[in-house]
């Protein structure tokens, strides 16, 4: 059990039988009556957001949720295989179930699983990634006046906005968060 008190960014709890992840959380104490806690949650599953209110020191089951690092070894049809890096044990996932962070994985990357109670809710993969950028248009000179981007397809399959320099076989830095360009690498 955990205290509405000791919530903070990035605590999990249980909540209606499933996890939920603290987005936002703020303490109140108004002039008259009793103190509350104003919080954000976000279904670790379904990425369904709610605002919710606890009482000050309202006690909530907290999630215990087990991280492991895996490597992603191949991709068979729609399903993708994991193996456990300790125990050298495979774990097939589909493309739904992983969500629309699929579209950066690669072979013999290094993932974390995130389960609870032996139900697998999410991959969390690298904050930033190095990508080959396989497909683009060529940049045209003289047309930088605002920073121009164009669109890139990566060795994955994934496309983001890369600056007008960027060409055909470059290797990008990439935020997996934002889909966002970072840098040449």
């Amino acid at each position: 059990m955990i205290s509405s008190n000791d919530f903070r960014t990035g605590t999990s709890i249980e909540l209606d039988g499933s996890v939920w992840r603290v987005v936002e959380f703020l303490h109140v104490k108004p002039g008259k009556g009793s103190a509350f806690v104003r919080t954000k949650l976000k279904n670790v599953k379904t990425g369904n957001t709610v605002d919710k209110t606890f009482r000050a020191g309202e006690t909530v089951p907290q999630a215990v949720i087990e991280k492991r690092d895996m490597q992603h070894t191949y991709r068979e049809g729609e399903d993708l295989v994991f193996m456990d890096m300790e125990t050298y044990e495979e774990v097939r996932l589909t493309t739904n179930e992983i969500g629309p962070q699929v579209k950066y994985l690669k072979e013999e990357m290094s993932v974390s699983v995130v389960s609870w109670n032996g139900q697998i809710l999410e991959v969390e993969l690298p904050n930033s990634i190095v990508l080959e950028v396989t497909q683009t248009d060529p940049g045209v000179k003289g047309d930088t006046a605002t920073g121009g981007t164009k669109p890139a397809i990566l060795e994955t399959g994934a496309q983001v906005m890369v600056p007008l320099f960027i060409s055909i076989g470059e290797r990008i830095k990439v935020d997996t968060r934002t889909d966002a360009y970072l840098g040449r690498e």
